[in-house]
């Protein structure tokens, strides 16, 4: 399906997240927690297919979450904007997502918590192309697919203006990653916007090559966990204890990488080395690195700023109705009860 952002698009996204606020409003998962403290409820924490994700199968299969005495229930979605609507809607407590798409509900008032960065994207997100295209410029007229209103989809509109050019320059395609990978492999498309493990599959099996990735917009992409705001309300303790048994597991990783490696490339069902090349096109946050992340600042490091700079870009393409106030969105508390503040 081809389509080009325009407001009909941004007016149809906006009923949907309208819709979404009401059965939210109704209550879901996470309205059923009692109490501050762990309870026989499972927190439901949702995944999908990118590196620093698979990380939770590490927290999990080394007993961390069971060391921090917390009852986690990892709920996979193998298409990310399934797991989007999941925690939106209250399918689940808690999501892996980025910021840029938590940034549409919380501006419908949705209410999400976002409480510890998992990563930034660091060559992760790609736009993979024939080799033949020697580079952004040449995509005019080209097809390209991506997922409309996703990150990548950002990814792109800034790497197209990067270059003084537009959405409407291309033959924009609205596909998921999980259908923009193998189109492309397929020939279907020249170019995709493709994150881990679809961007490897993309360059080895279509013999793409990468015109721009996250690399060159760095912390643009942070990867976050974001919860429902009345999980975090009802249930701080559980929500603290989460976050504990991340940082157990990174410092556990750092020593037994090969391991850490072995756990999610069984998830990620590929090789271990192919999922090394996933984990080196990111950087997995340490304590001190959300530290600084949810530090003000001016720069891309702290997700205030990013946010920000973020919303008003989504804004200006009709897709954000209006700039959500980030503090009510980012959750500095648990980050900052770890590091001692």
């Amino acid at each position: 399906m081809k389509r080009n952002l325009n407001k009909a698009a941004a007016a149809g996204l906006a009923a949907l997240l309208l819709a979404l606020a009401l059965i939210a409003g109704c209550g879901g998962a996470g309205g059923n927690s009692q109490g501050s403290s762990s309870s026989e409820e499972p927190i439901k924490l949702a995944l999908s297919p990118w590196p620093g994700w698979f990380f939770w199968y590490v927290v999990e299969e080394k007993g961390f979450f069971e060391k921090q005495g917390v009852n986690v229930e990892l709920t996979w979605f193998p298409v990310y904007s399934d797991s989007l609507q999941a925690l939106a809607t209250g399918q689940v407590d808690a999501n892996s997502q980025t910021l840029s798409d938590t940034l549409a509900p919380a501006s419908r008032d949705i209410g999400l918590k976002a409480v510890l960065v998992n990563d930034n994207s660091n060559g992760g997100d790609a736009i993979v192309a024939k080799p033949e295209i020697a580079g952004i410029p040449d995509l005019k007229g080209k097809t390209v697919a991506t997922e409309l209103g996703t990150v990548d989809h950002l990814l792109l509109l800034t790497a197209l203006a990067e270059n003084g050019m537009s959405e409407q320059d291309i033959n924009y395609v609205n596909m998921t990653v999980n259908d923009a990978g193998p189109a492309f492999i397929s020939g279907k498309t020249d170019a995709s916007v493709l994150w881990e493990p679809f961007q490897t599959q993309a360059v080895k099996e279509g013999k793409g090559k990468i015109l721009f990735s996250s690399k060159d917009t760095p912390g643009l992409i942070p990867d976050l966990l974001v919860f429902k705001e009345s999980v975090v309300e009802k249930r701080p303790d559980d929500v603290q204890k989460v976050v504990a048994a991340w940082f157990d597991a990174v410092a556990w990783y750092a020593d037994n990488e090969q391991e850490g490696l072995e756990i999610m490339a069984k998830h990620a069902e590929t090789t271990v080395e192919d999922y090394k090349l996933g984990m080196d096109s990111i950087k997995l946050f340490s304590l001190e690195d959300n530290a600084k992340a949810f530090t003000e600042g001016e720069t891309y490091e702290s997700l205030q700023y990013t946010g920000q700079k973020t919303a008003e870009f989504l804004k200006n393409l009709d897709m954000l109705s209006a700039v959500p106030d980030l503090s009510e969105v980012l959750e500095p508390k648990f980050i900052k009860q770890l590091a001692g503040e």
